[in-house]
């Protein structure tokens, strides 16, 4: 089995519900497994330390898990049209998987959830592909051969799988986010293993 990376950082449960469908959509394709990490946390207080294990969800990414991914799909919420701070947080800190080419060659996509419809998603997940860029990465779209990307009403992107939340996080992910979370993971899977053989 070959290993695809789903890393995001969840607020209020949406965009984790679009990586668990993303994984779905990896572990479609033979040969090929999701495997499913977060990030912790950033703390206003300077001594704040978050434990080494969460108490619930995917264990938190290591270097290991980076080095050993065929592929990566990251995930974060909208802040102001850009990632959230854990997710920047965690990427500031990789200029040694950088300076390795850790990344370099290998497939990524993007995903992320906002409270609006005009909340940013499309800007937070072309900023998201840059550092993805920068690493060497391969950005992998939702092309519109999806045919649900044509028919939504609420999120998805060519730039990648997307949710739209509602202020206070009262929208649940819609049936066809679900499949075009489900489609990228799957394309992205495809594309890994290609590139991987």
């Amino acid at each position: 089995m070959s290993d695809i990376l789903v890393l995001y950082y969840s607020h209020a449960g949406s965009v984790r519900e679009l990586a668990r469908h993303i994984a779905r959509g990896v572990d479609s394709v033979t040969g090929m497994s999701a495997r499913v990490r977060t990030v912790p946390k950033v703390s206003t207080v300077i001594e704040a330390v978050a434990a080494a294990v969460p108490d619930d969800g995917p264990p938190y990414v290591t270097s290991a898990d980076l080095s050993e991914c065929v592929g990566l799909a990251m995930g974060s919420p909208t802040r102001f049209g850009n990632m959230a701070a854990p997710m920047k947080y965690f990427l500031d800190g990789l200029g040694g998987e950088w300076m390795r080419g850790t990344l370099s060659g290998k497939p990524g996509c993007v995903f992320t959830s906002s409270a609006s419809m005009h909340g940013g998603q499309e800007s937070t997940l072309l900023t998201m592909m840059v550092p993805l860029l920068h690493h060497g990465m391969v950005i992998v779209g939702l092309p519109f051969t999806e045919p649900e990307l044509s028919a939504t009403h609420g999120g998805g992107t060519p730039y990648g799988a997307s949710h739209v939340a509602g202020a206070a996080g009262e929208l649940a992910v819609s049936d066809t986010e679900k499949k075009l979370a489900f489609a990228q993971g799957k394309r992205l899977a495809q594309i890994a293993q290609k590139l991987h053989d």
